[in-house]
């Protein structure tokens, strides 16, 4: 069954010339709005070519990479990872994986071209043929990556479990999963399995929202933390029918593989503005803003994630004796709803556009205004 599914994927993207091809807004233009000065600047010193096939759904592009080894699941035409090659700097290394020839021949004709456009000695870009359920079989060595991201190619994959449990094991131990996706408003009835245009556009692999939070954390990694969501729309009548009562967002995750039992307690900590592009706050998602020199306290897996992933430097965390009791499920969900967070980013911007000649909007989150 599964490999019959990979045969539609790869059928269908094989096909497409451009994200435009795609019958769903998934696929849009990153909004400069959501990237970094400095992944801004890598961006536009991608080759056309390469972001003219560029088939994500989100923005990839988590904070303070130099240096890191960062792996990109479903790398397509390769646009991310060119972009995050850029970031990661001369001596970092980017590694994408697609199970498409085609998009991997593609891809790799490439490297030599940001290789001379970046200014470095030598690539620090591969690209390999694989399966994301089978990255240690690809060549992809277990502890060995800092930060994986992945650009709406999970809803395409019949097993997300062993996606999941393959990223786990090839994290460090403080690593990152970054990644954009499709998400359905409720369970996606077995019957849209059958149809090769509903899995091509993500549709009928979404998963529901709710099921990736008892997912990963089934697996081990921290609990999802929402950076970013926004609606989907669906241009094409024929499949609008077929998706029926079925809603689709694109959200933007972060989780972490921490150390096991690493912090028990709340914490009190104080953001030293060290982050790169993100002098006087950091904000970690659409939720939690650090300002910098504010002190602010936080749960025991928000202090672990500071504590003891790459933005260990950038934070001071001073351990209280207050036990963590589990956050409630309600908040828990209100915090992770793409659905919800897209309803109030569009409000936002909905608001800016009446007010502001270039639509930006200050990032207002549950800990606070850092705008």
């Amino acid at each position: 069954m599964a490999s019959a599914l990979h045969e539609k994927v790869k059928s269908y993207y094989s096909s497409l010339e451009t994200g435009e091809d795609l019958q769903t807004s998934a696929a849009c233009p990153t909004p400069s709005r959501l990237l970094s000065p400095s992944a801004r600047a890598a961006l536009q010193q991608v080759h056309p070519d390469v972001c003219k096939r560029f088939f994500g759904c989100g923005v990839v592009v988590p904070e303070k990479l130099k240096g890191c080894s960062v792996l990109d699941l479903g790398s397509g035409s390769g646009r991310d990872c060119y972009m995050l090659s850029k970031l990661v700097g001369e001596d970092g290394h980017v590694t994408g994986i697609d199970m498409t020839a085609e998009l991997v021949e593609a891809s790799k004709k490439y490297i030599q071209y940001h290789q001379e456009q970046f200014g470095y000695t030598k690539p620090n870009t591969v690209f390999v043929q694989g399966y994301m359920e089978k990255l240690t079989e690809a060549g992809i060595q277990e502890k060995s990556i800092d930060v994986i991201v992945s650009n709406c190619v999970i809803c395409l994959c019949p097993d997300k479990r062993a996606v999941l449990r393959e990223a786990y094991k090839v994290l460090k131990e403080g690593g990152e999963l970054y990644f954009s996706d499709m998400y359905a408003s409720k369970v996606v009835p077995d019957a849209f399995k059958e149809d090769a245009v509903l899995w091509g556009e993500g549709m009928a692999g979404a998963l529901y929202w709710q099921e990736l939070v008892f997912l990963v954390k089934e697996l081990g990694f921290s609990t999802p933390h929402l950076v970013a969501a926004s609606h989907i729309q669906i241009y094409n009548s024929e499949l609008q029918k077929k998706a029926g009562d079925v809603k689709y967002a694109s959200g933007t995750y972060r989780i972490f593989k921490l150390p096991q039992h690493s912090i028990q307690t709340k914490a009190l900590v104080t953001y030293k503005g060290t982050v790169p592009d993100c002098g006087d706050h950091f904000a970690l998602d659409a939720s939690y803003c650090f300002k910098m020199n504010v002190r602010m306290d936080v749960d025991a897996e928000l202090a672990a994630i500071l504590q003891y992933t790459r933005f260990s430097p950038d934070f001071s965390v001073e351990m209280t004796d207050e036990p963590d009791p589990s956050l409630d499920s309600a908040q828990q969900y209100r915090l992770l709803n793409p659905f919800q967070l897209a309803d109030r980013l569009g409000s936002c911007m909905k608001q800016c556009s009446k007010t502001s000649s270039t639509g930006a909007c200050s990032p207002k989150t549950a800990s606070g205004n850092c705008g």
